[in-house]
């Protein structure tokens, strides 16, 4: 059967911690996880689909504890704030930003409704610590580029924040070559937050498939914060397909949700015989 590789996205360091502080044990945690959710879309018998889940969350933290790392809140430092108030401009609030950041990222969690603040609380400062640190950036690309070239697969599915690793360590490491590749709510095209910083940087306001992916495949959810704007093609060339769908709208970003919808299906059956 083809060997895909996972690639996950945020707030997975819970993951680390229930395995005694192993990144080994957390990716086998979730690649069986992975696994499950994955045979909800495609039916039939149950069996392995993922080699293997490349795991790097435990690079983006300090070791403090995934709990208080994850209520970033008033005590977020300017970087993280600086994502936050970014991502809210993209989703329409905030637009007009006064006054200190640290003041207004706390009416601005305040303002969210709860799913949505607690989404805000994972997703800037895992997204600020991998595009702000250059070593804990490369950390998580190397972890990313092992587990492709330990497998050798045809498939890789990235999902959130893992499909910007993704497709940087594909750019950054050229022997690296997958038949397709598919993105499921990725923040690739966020303007101001990932887009503008993305390693190569984007060329007169365009992104690229990295040369080693032969087809590129991008899902995203109508409602999903994250997945903005949800069609990657409007600022990407090479993307071979998308779809939008539309999962949930209280788990409009989570891997379960995804990897359980009903659109994997065409693109991975060629894959699977």
């Amino acid at each position: 059967m083809t060997a895909i590789v996972g690639v996950h996205g945020i707030g997975k360091y819970n993951y680390y911690l229930e395995a005694g502080r192993s990144a080994a044990g957390a990716a086998e945690a979730m690649r069986a996880k992975w696994d499950r959710y994955l045979h909800v879309a495609l039916g039939g018998e149950a069996r392995p689909y993922f080699s293997e889940v490349a795991y790097f969350s435990h690079h983006l933290h300090s070791g403090k504890g995934g709990d208080e790392e994850a209520r970033a809140g008033a005590a977020m430092d300017g970087q993280v704030q600086q994502v936050l108030v970014d991502w809210a401009k993209n989703l329409g609030v905030g637009e007009h930003v006064t006054g200190a950041l640290k003041s207004f990222t706390g009416w601005l969690l305040d303002r969210l409704d709860g799913r949505s603040a607690a989404f805000a609380k994972l997703f800037a400062p895992e997204v600020a610590a991998y595009l702000t640190d250059a070593g804990r950036r490369e950390k998580c690309r190397q972890s990313v580029a092992d587990a492709i070239r330990r497998n050798r697969p045809k498939v890789v599915i990235a999902h959130s924040l893992g499909s910007v690793v993704t497709y940087e360590t594909l750019w950054a490491n050229p022997d690296l070559h997958v038949d397709l590749l598919i993105t499921l709510g990725s923040p690739l095209g966020m303007r101001n937050v990932v887009f503008e910083r993305l390693l190569p940087a984007p060329i007169n306001g365009r992104g690229e498939r990295p040369a080693g992916v032969r087809r590129w495949v991008n899902i995203a959810d109508k409602d999903d914060i994250a997945a903005i704007p949800p069609n990657l093609a409007v600022s990407f060339t090479g993307i071979d397909a998308e779809e939008l769908v539309n999962l949930d709208w209280i788990d409009f970003h989570t891997a379960e949700k995804y990897l359980g919808c009903p659109a994997l299906d065409p693109h991975l059956r060629p894959f699977l015989a």
